[in-house]
């Protein structure tokens, strides 16, 4: 597991973005990233950083009302779903995420819990708290996968406790 302190928003995306310049694209499956974390914590300014990294340049917002936000950056998926409105798990078969499970596909999920069972299996987890004026990541790998792709992550940034 990696933990680190993030002073402010800039450091939030600065970690997506660290996160994104170590996706292990090679997978042969779809990747899933489930964020968890309250209102505010920084899940959507941590997938803000990722798809900057990752070349998207247009507007990044929480698809909160939309459920789902799809960007494409060379030649990848990136699927950006938030769960917090959703009633149950029924609702994310609606959302055709099992279709979108193929290589060269990532999936960030905020608010999972809210339908774990009906979501991809995690190759990632990432908790995001509200510290005082701070916030604070945990990154913790899921999958052999998420193991691999957090070694990278963690040998990219220096710990911050």
């Amino acid at each position: 597991m990696i933990e680190r302190r993030l002073a402010d928003a800039y450091a939030t995306e600065r970690l997506g973005a660290a996160l994104a310049r170590s996706v292990p694209w090679s997978a042969p499956q779809s990747l899933t990233v489930h964020l968890h974390g309250e209102l505010g914590a920084g899940k959507t300014t941590l997938v803000r950083g990722l798809l900057r990294e990752l070349g998207v340049t247009g507007t990044v917002r929480s698809p909160s009302f939309t459920l789902l936000e799809s960007y494409e950056s060379n030649g990848r998926t990136v699927l950006h779903v938030d769960l917090y409105r959703l009633a149950g798990s029924a609702d994310v078969a609606s959302l055709g995420l099992r279709d979108e499970a193929r290589p060269g596909v990532l999936l960030l999920v905020e608010w999972p819990e809210r339908a774990l069972e009906s979501l991809p299996a995690a190759d990632l987890r990432v908790r995001l708290s509200i510290v005082g004026e701070q916030r604070r990541a945990q990154l913790e790998p899921a999958s052999a996968v998420g193991t691999a792709w957090l070694a990278s992550v963690g040998a990219e940034t220096p710990s911050q406790k």
